[in-house]
């Protein structure tokens, strides 16, 4: 994934990111999951063209072979500095909309309470703990053993990594040790989330596909449930991405939202 670099200045240090910006009109700040950059990119062009949109997409520092700086270590720094690229770019109005562990980033810069954002979207988000609903320790899958829990229609959608090139391979491989970096090995979440979520002031959309395995339906609806504004939206046929399963319905989902709720 290509795109322009800023430099931002965090409390903590310098740091680097790789912003694809694409499209005019109404602004989507997209956080990809641990899939990666690509995971999305496809459906931030259809954002951006169908629904005449500015999309911004962001490279989490260490994934798609971007540098990480050794002082980035959790989901809440990482909401920090995406409220610093907002500042950055003079952004306003902004729809935060985040997969999964992009959707706990979104949830976290919600909480930031920054007058820049008027909206957010977790699509099939992991970051909470829901008793009675754990997460799947991803970590402990092969790929082909993820696909069959992630995907609705895994013979369509799946990679085999061993088909890559090794370059490939290693992009993915570093895209597993930031996540691992971020989220905390075998964790994907912060006891203390939930209850924090009492404080987001703007409108959350919480959208699942129904065909989850990886975290079901009624953690999603424990997740929108935990928001003083929240909605939940199930949608069939499809599994942990569905912008990549069903783009158009997902598409159809946050844009509403967004254009409804400003």
């Amino acid at each position: 994934m290509t795109g322009t670099v800023h430099t931002l200045t965090h409390p903590s240090g310098s740091l680097d990111l790789t912003v694809d910006d694409q499209g005019r009109g109404r602004t989507y700040l997209l956080l990809h999951g641990g899939g990666g950059p690509q995971t999305v990119a496809p459906f931030a062009r259809l954002l951006a063209e169908q629904r005449h949109a500015r999309v911004i997409t962001p490279v989490h520092p260490g994934f798609g072979g971007t540098h990480h700086p050794d002082w980035l270590t959790d989901v809440t720094t990482l909401a920090e500095s995406y409220a610093l690229l907002l500042d950055e770019l003079d952004l306003t109005g902004v729809t935060v909309v985040g997969n999964s562990i992009g959707g706990w980033i979104a949830a976290e810069l919600a909480l930031l309470g920054s007058d820049r954002i008027s909206a957010a979207a977790l699509v099939n988000a992991v970051g909470i703990h829901v008793p009675g609903h754990p997460i799947t320790d991803t970590f402990a899958l092969t790929p082909a053993e993820l696909s069959k829990l992630a995907f609705h229609d895994p013979a369509t959608f799946a990679v085999d990594p061993t088909t890559l090139p090794e370059a490939a391979r290693a992009v993915m491989a570093g895209n597993r040790a930031a996540l691992e970096v971020y989220a905390g090995p075998h964790v994907m979440a912060d006891p203390t989330l939930r209850g924090r979520l009492a404080a987001v002031a703007v409108p959350a959309l919480v959208v699942w596909g129904v065909a989850d395995q990886v975290v079901d339906a009624d953690y999603g609806r424990a997740y929108a449930a935990a928001f003083p504004d929240g909605e939940f939206r199930l949608l069939p046929d499809t599994g942990h991405m569905p912008q990549i399963e069903t783009p158009g319905q997902l598409l159809s989902a946050i844009a509403d939202f967004a254009e409804t709720r400003r």
